[in-house]
Parts: C-alpha cells; sequence; structure tokens
C-alpha cells in the first residue's frame, strides 16, 4: 500500500511538471514575440515616415530662408521625429555639412544636437527659439549634464563655419539653418531632437518637454538607418526598461519570499517557488534582449548598467541551474547547496535592483519611473519585514509534540 502511495505521489508530480514546462513554453513563445514587436516596431515608424516626405520636403525654402540656406538642392530630406523635419546638404570638397531643421512652433524652443553615443551627457547642440519681442534666437550649446544649469549656453564641440546659423518663423513652423565643418566626410551619427515649451531667459535653456535619439547615415543621404523615427528608440527603451522593472523588481522577489515565508505550505511553496523564478528568469532574458537589441543600434556609452546587466543575468542562469542540480534531501552536500542557493539569490536581486536604477537614471527617464520604481521597491521592502515578524511569531509558538520529518522539498 504504502508503495503504490508513493507511485502516485511520483505521478502527482510528473503531471505537475508537465503542466509547468507547457506553461513555460507557452509564456516563453509570449516573451520572444513581445521583443520581435519592440524592435519590429522601429521599422514600422520606417515604412510610416516615408509617406509623408513629400509633402514636408517640396516646400520652397528660398521664399524665406537667406543664401545659402533657401538655395540649396537639399535631397536628403526626411520627417524624423513628431513634426520634425531634417534637410542637409553634404559637400564633399571641404566636408562642410548645410542643416535646416524644421518643426511645428507655437512657443519656447527647438534644438538639435550631437553626441558620440546618442546621450545628451557631452554632446552639443543647436537651439532656437522666438523671443517675447518677437526676435529670432539661435545659439550652440554644450550638454555638459542633464540639470539646466549644466546646459552651458555659447559653448559646445561643434564647428560652426563663417556663414552665421538662422533661425526664421515662417506661418506656424520655425526654421533653424547652420552649416558646420567637420575633419572628415560625416557618416552614421547618432541625432538628439528635443523641444520645450518655455521660452530661454538670457539663453538659459529651460527643461525639455520631449526628447529622442535617431542615427542617419549622412554620408549615403538615406533615412534606412534611422533606428528611432517616430519614437521607435523610445518604444524599445520602454519596453527594456518595463520588462526589467516587471522581472527583477517584482516577479523575482515574490519567488523569493515564497520560498522563505510560505515553507508551511508544502509542496505548494517549492512548485510556486520554482514556476515564479522561472517566469522571471525569462521576462528579464527578453529585456536582456531587447537591450542588446536596442545597444546594437545606439551603441550608448553606458558600460556600467550593460556590465552589471550581465552579470546578474549570469547570476540568474546560475539559480535556474540549481533547480536542475539539486541534492537529495540526505544527501551530505544538501546544506551547502542550500547554502549557495539562498546568498546567490540575494546576491542576486541586489545587483538587480542596483541596474534598475542605474538604468533609469542613465535613459533619463522622467520622474514617473523613479516614483514608480520607489513605490514598488518600497512595498516590497514593507511586505518583506511584515513577512518576517509573522514568521518569527509562528516560530515562537511551541511546536506539536511527535516525531518530525524533514521536507522533502526543502531548499533553503
Amino acid at each position: 500500500m504504502k508503495n503504490m502511495t508513493n507511485l502516485g505521489s511520483q505521478i502527482c508530480v510528473i503531471k505537475s511538471y508537465f503542466w509547468v514546462l507547457l506553461f513555460l513554453v507557452i509564456l516563453q513563445q509570449k516573451c520572444v514575440h513581445l521583443a520581435n514587436a519592440a524592435v519590429a516596431g522601429v521599422n514600422e515608424a520606417n515604412a510610416g515616415v516615408q509617406d509623408g516626405i513629400s509633402q514636408f520636403c517640396s516646400i520652397d525654402l528660398a521664399s524665406f530662408l537667406p543664401p545659402p540656406y533657401g538655395n540649396l538642392s537639399y535631397k536628403s530630406c526626411h520627417p524624423v521625429w513628431e513634426t520634425f523635419v531634417l534637410r542637409y546638404y553634404q559637400s564633399k570638397e571641404d566636408n562642410t555639412v548645410t542643416f535646416v531643421l524644421s518643426a511645428l512652433y507655437t512657443t519656447g524652443w527647438v534644438g538639435i544636437g550631437f553626441s558620440k553615443d546618442g546621450l545628451m551627457v557631452g554632446g552639443s547642440a543647436m537651439v532656437g527659439w522666438i523671443s517675447k519681442l518677437g526676435h529670432a534666437k539661435i545659439k550652440q550649446y554644450h550638454l555638459k549634464g542633464r540639470k539646466p544649469h549644466e546646459v552651458i549656453p555659447g559653448q559646445g564641440d561643434l564647428n560652426l563655419t563663417s556663414i552665421p546659423p538662422v533661425v526664421v518663423l515662417d506661418g506656424a513652423t520655425l526654421y533653424l539653418g547652420f552649416q558646420l565643418q567637420f575633419n572628415a566626410l560625416l557618416q552614421q551619427q547618432p541625432t538628439l531632437l528635443a523641444y520645450g515649451s518655455r521660452i530661454p531667459l538670457n539663453h538659459k535653456l529651460t527643461v525639455h518637454d520631449d526628447k529622442t535619439t535617431i542615427h542617419i547615415d549622412y554620408s549615403t543621404g538615406s533615412a534606412a538607418t534611422n533606428d528611432a523615427v517616430a519614437g521607435g528608440f523610445d518604444k524599445m527603451k520602454r519596453s527594456h526598461g518595463i520588462l526589467g522593472i516587471f522581472g527583477w523588481g517584482l516577479i523575482l522577489p515574490c519567488g523569493a519570499m515564497i520560498a522563505r515565508f510560505l515553507k508551511h505550505k508544502e509542496p505548494l511553496w517549492y512548485y510556486l517557488h520554482s514556476v515564479i523564478q522561472i517566469v522571471g528568469f525569462l521576462i528579464v532574458l527578453t529585456g536582456v534582449v531587447v537591450g542588446q537589441a536596442l545597444y546594437d543600434r545606439i551603441h550608448a556609452d553606458i558600460s556600467a548598467h550593460r556590465g552589471i546587466g550581465y552579470f546578474a543575468l549570469t547570476l540568474s542562469i546560475i539559480q535556474v541551474l540549481a533547480f536542475f542540480v539539486r541534492p537529495g534531501k540526505e544527501s551530505k552536500i544538501r546544506g551547502l547547496w542550500a547554502a549557495y542557493h539562498r546568498w546567490f539569490g540575494v546576491i542576486t536581486l541586489f545587483f538587480g535592483a542596483l541596474n534598475i536604477v542605474l538604468g533609469i537614471q542613465v535613459g533619463g527617464a522622467g520622474s514617473g519611473w523613479k516614483i514608480g520604481y520607489g513605490f514598488l521597491l518600497g512595498f516590497t521592502i514593507v511586505t518583506a519585514i511584515v513577512l518576517q515578524v509573522l514568521s518569527m511569531l509562528r516560530s515562537s509558538v511551541k511546536p506539536p509534540e511527535g516525531p518530525q520529518h524533514p521536507s522533502a522539498y526543502q531548499m533553503s
């Protein structure tokens, strides 16, 4: 009879693992679909903007822009983001590039910048606006940092030619024209676009309302390499951030708390812990895939964020492998395995949380991301404290008399 009972238990366990495996396969397909959708969104954006090129680029600039900005033949004209249209003409003889950026304008400022890694910090920008008195203003800025006082007017690495830059408001569209000198033919270049609704006072730039980064191959005159048209870049960045916060900040901590505080509900806690942690692993893995695709497109200088991310992913892979090499309850190394699994889990969650904070910082996320993750982190910590107190109160109760048997599902 005892053998039949054990056989029945083993069959139940096998069935449970079968359904868990089926669930994970379905979830993996969903995660892969999400990653592909995030990347595909960029390509869809490229296709969509091509329909509006003739509408935006057929305007006669000579009627309101002075030479050379109004009389050049701009073979390269691209609607790049929202209402922004970028025209540029590159002279291969002297490596000068003439830019004309236009955007719908009501008030505030419009800017275009350049940096080595596609990020704001360390770049330089040309910003134009119409003052309250109706005077057209354009100035170069050094983007030394993210705070307003770190955006320094009159400085920057852009080598302007002797031709003065111009700003013209034609109807509801603001045009910025300027010419830059380069040491060699300008090829692929991360280009920053931004706008703000407040007019700069004393040339002090106000915080932007929105921004994006695009990549253009200026040597070919083609927008085929523009990876962030119509917000595709931002969509990938948001997907990467959401997957990271959801996986590292919610799912994996929940699975860890189940293993620590639900031991009295066996074998339920074991199955829940295993399934939730593998689900969390698949989510963070998908986030890494999206993040790598994003890095391949912008080549941002975020070595710390990438390094910590891959380190945390490696630790999580080791944790998943621990599920398959778990020694039996009678094994002499069971205690050593349990200690390793526990502390590797703590270290993994720590670096995951650290990288979320770092990612929010280097990604230039708004206050909504910071408040949202701060609330989630605080809620997780408070929940862990409450569960720890309840666990201590439960352990203070005298256990019933009788022989006690070790759990067959013990993990820590």
